[in-house]
């Protein structure tokens, strides 16, 4: 905790900001150890180039946000109050003179980014969404353990699926199946919705799961991940169910070869978009570069989908214990849809996949 708020700190003097106002749930957890989701109330974190931080906070969280381990000022609010007329009574008795704030332009609201300027009208405003990705791509060793364990999960996950596959059973009822068992594990969240599609549903990236029943010849996809001890896993696998055609087959194989060339072409100093296209160029290379829709894949840590985004054109050089998704995808409607996506970290010299579920063509009977 120290070593984060230290850095943000410095950046701060480095750069005469005044005070840093963090709006994303998801990076005050990641600095304060608190997590919570405030729905519409405002939870903030107030970070001072000077002084002691403090963090707001609606009362009835107030409780959990000291036993979470946050050793710094705590400043609840009730639900018939101001937050803001609170806030600015609290921020002007810290500081004065105010001339510059460090915003999460990504995430704070309009409604928000005026009141705190209506507070301090002569302030500029600095973006400080680069600082926030920059410190948390980089996983410690600490962070990459509970990812492996949330990988672990994720590939149970993945196992309980496909031993629900059974015809006329459908998509609905092998998720709640999935889900089931995970919460029996202690896994009280997902990492985003659980996918399972079949037939020709499978050939939507992003489809929506729902009454369509399992039947031979049809290909299923997963797509799943959890939460686990703040940190998420994502994992995608695509099996067949019965028995499965020369074209499937084909595209398949495909997959499967652009997600291990990819997987081969990660190290540490390797750009991020040399990554997606060796993947992407052994799909067009099968004839079916027009099916491949999506990025490469997406950071991965206190959130499922996060910086950095492993695309055809993003120059940023890969270091040393980054994690993201490498999930490469051929969806031809009415024929199949197949995506096998790893959760991965990298090295000096190669990459560590996190998550282990078998990619070989599986044929379930």
């Amino acid at each position: 905790m120290l070593n984060k708020l230290e850095k943000i700190q410095q950046h701060l003097k480095d750069n005469n900001l005044d005070f840093a106002y963090i709006s994303n749930p998801n990076n005050i957890g990641y600095i304060t150890g608190f997590y919570s989701d405030p729905h519409e109330r405002v939870l903030a974190l107030f970070i001072f180039a000077d002084t002691i931080p403090l963090l707001f906070a609606p009362s009835l969280d107030v409780n959990d946000a000291k036993a979470s381990g946050w050793e710094f000022d705590i400043n609840g609010y009730t639900d018939s109050q101001e937050p803001f007329e609170v806030i600015t009574e609290l921020l002007k008795a810290r500081t004065s003179d105010v001339s510059s704030i460090l915003i999460e332009k990504d995430h704070l609201i309009v409604e928000r980014f005026l009141a705190i300027k209506a507070a301090f009208p002569d302030a500029e405003f600095a973006n400080g969404t680069d600082l926030l990705n920059r410190m948390r791509v980089i996983k410690t060793a600490d962070e990459i353990a509970i990812m492996k364990e949330a990988a672990e999960l994720a590939d149970y996950a993945i196992q309980i699926g496909v031993n629900e596959i059974a015809e006329g059973k459908t998509e609905l009822e092998i998720i709640a199946k999935i889900e089931y068992e995970l919460k029996k594990k202690g896994v009280t969240e997902m990492s985003f919705s659980t996918m399972v599609l079949t037939g020709i549903n499978a050939a939507s990236p992003h489809g929506n799961p729902g009454l369509t029943k399992i039947q031979k010849g049809d290909l299923v996809l997963f797509d799943l991940g959890v939460m686990h001890k703040g940190y998420a896993s994502d994992i995608s696998r695509t099996v067949a169910f019965g028995s499965i055609t020369k074209e499937q087959e084909k595209i398949y194989n495909t997959v499967l070869k652009a997600q291990l060339t990819a997987m081969n072409t990660v190290k540490a100093g390797v750009a991020a978009k040399t990554i997606d296209l060796a993947a992407r160029q052994t799909i067009a290379d099968a004839g079916y570069g027009d099916y491949f829709p999506h990025r490469l894949g997406h950071g991965l840590g206190i959130t499922c989908h996060e910086f950095p985004s492993i695309t055809d054109n993003n120059e940023l050089l890969l270091e040393e214990n980054m994690v993201f998704t490498i999930e490469p995808g051929i969806y031809v409607p009415n024929i199949a849809g197949v995506r096998i996506e790893d959760d991965v970290v990298v090295t000096k010299d190669g990459v560590i996949s996190l998550t282990q579920y078998p990619k070989e063509l599986q044929i379930i009977q």
